[in-house]
């Protein structure tokens, strides 16, 4: 098991937070995983433990910075990609993405020639047809989603990620109370700015170029998800030219639900580079 360290610094004068891992082999190409929402990196320390990598908290959530006039839109967060890149003077990656984590792609668009592999885990479909789901539709809608998101308490958060797990008791208590402890007025805020800023056809238009990232790519997917149908990660396979694997008894943080996720991404970040 790889050692998890935790890094603070600042980036536009807000404060930065990000975990890493030196991987197996100092020579590989390193593996940015970028987390989805209401989460943080949080959600990759299993993946970090085996491969390494890189896991920033992106800005308004976690312990980055969360300042009110944030750029907290999906142009926002490809920018902040790059920068942070640059920052930590990575060139080259392996990108992992999960749920709003597919902001990851608009950079991988950008710049594809930095890309060696990508996995797609229930991510927010792009370049896809797409309907937002019903908690999204009431962030969406002003008044409503402020009231929405000031009453989710810990025991609301709880029943809310209910059905997008399939295990009895619902979302481990160590996961929800991860997202409690973050989900403060600077992270309300962001959620509410992404989602309000991401019509649908503004996701559908997104996506134009992922057909000419010519690189090797993993589609895994929790069929169980609440939120995006399994449809999407086969739209996500045919755009990327890649293979697709369905979980069937897993939900939308699928390695929660089936640890055999974590052996899948891992497997295929360390198969030989093509």
């Amino acid at each position: 098991m790889l050692v998890v360290r935790d890094h603070s610094g600042e980036l536009h004068g807000q404060p930065l937070f990000w975990r890493s891992a030196q991987g197996p082999d100092p020579e590989e190409i390193p593996t940015l995983f970028v987390h989805g929402v209401p989460t943080s990196s949080d959600d990759w320390v299993p993946f970090l433990e085996r491969v390494g990598g890189l896991a920033p908290d992106l800005p308004g959530f976690g312990r980055s910075g969360k300042r009110g006039d944030g750029d907290f839109t999906m142009e926002g967060y490809d920018r902040f990609l790059e920068e942070f890149l640059d920052l930590a003077g990575v060139e080259r990656v392996n990108l992992v993405v999960h749920d709003w984590g597919a902001v990851g792609l608009l950079w991988a668009q950008r710049f594809p020639e930095r890309v060696n592999r990508i996995v797609v885990l229930n991510a927010v479909p792009l370049g896809q047809e797409y309907r937002w789901h019903v908690m999204a539709r009431i962030w969406r809608r002003k008044g409503l989603g402020e009231l929405a998101m000031g009453s989710t308490a810990k025991w609301v958060m709880r029943l809310i990620l209910r059905p997008a797990t399939t295990r009895k008791g619902g979302m481990p208590k160590a996961f929800v109370q991860q997202i409690a402890d973050h989900l403060d007025q600077g992270t309300q805020r962001a959620i509410l700015m992404l989602y309000r800023t991401s019509p649908s056809e503004k996701l559908l238009a997104a996506g134009t170029e992922l057909t000419a990232i010519d690189r090797p790519a993993l589609v895994l997917w929790g069929d169980h998800d609440p939120y995006i149908s399994p449809v999407h990660g086969e739209r996500y396979a045919d755009l990327l030219g890649g293979t697709v694997r369905h979980f069937p008894n897993a939900g939308h943080w699928p390695w929660i639900d089936d640890p055999s996720v974590v052996d899948a991404v891992c497997d295929f970040l360390g198969a030989p580079a093509p």
